[in-house]
């Protein structure tokens, strides 16, 4: 028998089957384009996104005839919604997360109701990207989709939908929306209310790990998949990537280091103050039952890497084709051994939290003639490990728990790095042997609902294994801990020049 996972993100998704053990048995991915109409819009085609996934799961589907597919569970991002009529027609285009279209109507209900009491029913901090926010542009924008929609699904509940079971989200990807309660567990009549949107709108919310139903053999022939193949509600991909590194327990983070660079936190109890509107850090569902998880980010995290390698490493290129080698392991290597003597503010694609400025840029400071490629590489790891130090540091100050790091996504391939991470952290960095950690994180609640695990706990005892621990050292940590007071001046200091830039 295996488990599909399917994640579906802003320009691909993976279709993932694992055996029971977690051993990855058949995989495929496509890209599906977004779609910019104007400056700062962006959307996607569900009609398009729904043809890539369905033939991503025919290719899986076709290698595992030896161990055929017996649940599967979904990952999606979050904030788009598609409208679908009830004779199953889409409307109009998803609006995807990161769309400035809807830019002065959090203002609008900022006047009608307090960012404090907004967070306190469903987690978010105010901002335009909420799904409340891209409805009440569209009905404005377009009565006639808003007036002949049956229901808003995000892209979890489109693909459920789509393989012809009830359209059901689960909490972590209903809290994406800003609609959600997340204390009560229940979609809010009061933010309904406030944005003047009708409930009906949208599906029925359900736990993360919840049996939906089971795909109609129609649906299962024609991609196929073995009669009988049962569906279950996964969830937002970040906190989907956070199950599958293990994020279990309240005081464990995930960090994932990919082209953004990303921290979830897990809490046992909701975190909703001032100082998390502040940093514009939300608190959500996680999937895992009696969790809760925040996010913090920056926007430019590896693909800071990838920009040095395409416009420095020509070198390092030639002697990693000749060798055989992978370039980012030879320019680890070059990267200096001490502190750098240069800083970084790797806001090269604007700042993530806790600012969350889009005019923001990338700055090196601290040049000098003897400055070599190690202190810039170097300088490049510290700049991105600084802006999530001042987020671990934020989030504290916050009330949430921080005790150990967990790290996956290419960056912790990389054993200075995560060595790096501990001392400036000051935290147990622990690496994961995981791979395809998100769709791994979906097919462990979909196999614990069908009874293949006892829990989602005895799940991830079974399929994620630690690597190796880095902990951090005193007396580097005490050097970055001094260091960490001159880069959180620098984004103070030249981010009017930015703006200028």
């Amino acid at each position: 028998m295996s488990l599909l996972g399917i994640d579906v993100g802003t320009t691909g998704c993976k279709a993932i089957a694992f055996n029971e053990e977690g051993e990855i048995i058949a995989q495929a991915y496509g890209e599906y384009p977004l779609i910019h109409l104007q400056k700062g819009w962006s959307e996607l085609d569900s009609k398009v996104v729904w043809d890539i996934v369905a033939n991503a799961v025919k290719k899986v589907a076709s290698q595992t005839k030896n161990d055929p597919i017996e649940a599967f569970a979904v990952s999606s991002q979050g904030e788009a919604v598609t409208p679908i009529s009830k004779s199953g027609e889409i409307l109009d285009n998803a609006i995807t997360t990161f769309d400035y279209r809807t830019i002065g109507i959090e203002k609008e209900l900022g006047e009608k109701m307090s960012k404090l009491e907004i967070m306190q029913i469903t987690g978010m901090p105010l901002s335009p990207i909420t799904t409340v926010a891209k409805l009440i542009w569209l009905k404005r924008n377009k009565p006639e989709v808003y007036n002949n929609t049956w229901k808003f699904l995000g892209f979890e509940d489109f693909i459920v939908y789509k393989m012809g079971l009830e359209p059901t989200v689960d909490y972590s990807l209903a809290s994406r929306t800003m609609f959600f309660d997340i204390i009560n567990k229940c979609w809010s009549e009061k933010m309904f209310h406030l944005a003047d949107v009708d409930m009906n709108l949208f599906p029925k919310a359900k736990p993360s790990g919840t049996v939906i139903g089971e795909v109609p053999s129609s649906v299962a022939d024609e991609l196929g998949l073995e009669t009988g193949v049962v569906g279950v509600t996964g969830g937002h991909d970040q906190p989907c990537g956070a199950l599958g590194a293990g994020i279990i327990r309240s005081g464990e983070v995930m960090d994932a280091t990919g082209t953004v660079e990303c921290i979830a936190p897990a809490f046992s109890e909701p975190v909703i103050n001032e100082k998390m509107i502040d940093g514009n850090f939300c608190c959500y569902c996680h999937v895992v039952e009696g969790l809760y998880v925040t996010l913090g980010f920056v926007a430019s995290g590896g693909v800071i890497l990838r920009w040095y390698r395409d416009n420095f490493a020509q070198t390092e290129l030639a002697e990693a084709e000749a060798r055989g080698r992978d370039v980012y392991d030879i320019l680890m290597e070059q990267a200096s051994d001490n502190v750098s003597t240069v800083m970084l503010l790797p806001h090269f694609s604007g700042a993530g939290t806790p600012s969350l400025d889009g005019e923001s840029k990338g700055a090196i400071l601290g040049l000098t003639l003897s400055t070599e490629k190690g202190d810039i590489i170097k300088g490049i790891l510290e700049g991105i490990s600084f802006e999530i130090k001042l987020n671990l540091e934020m989030l504290a100050d916050a009330g949430v728990i921080i005790n150990e790091i967990r790290a996956i996504g290419g960056g912790a391939k990389s054993e200075k790095w995560l060595q790096l991470k501990a001392d400036m952290f000051g935290k147990k960095v622990v690496a994961l042997d995981v791979s395809e950690g998100v769709c791994l994180g979906a097919i462990i609640l979909a196999g614990t609902a069908i009874g293949k695990y006892p829990s989602v706990h005895a799940a991830v005892e079974q399929l994620v294994k630690p690597k190796r621990v880095y902990l951090p050292r005193d007396e580097v940590k005490q050097q970055y801990d001094e260091r960490l007071k001159i880069y959180a001046a620098i984004y103070p200091a030249i981010h009017r020049i930015s703006y200028r830039l």
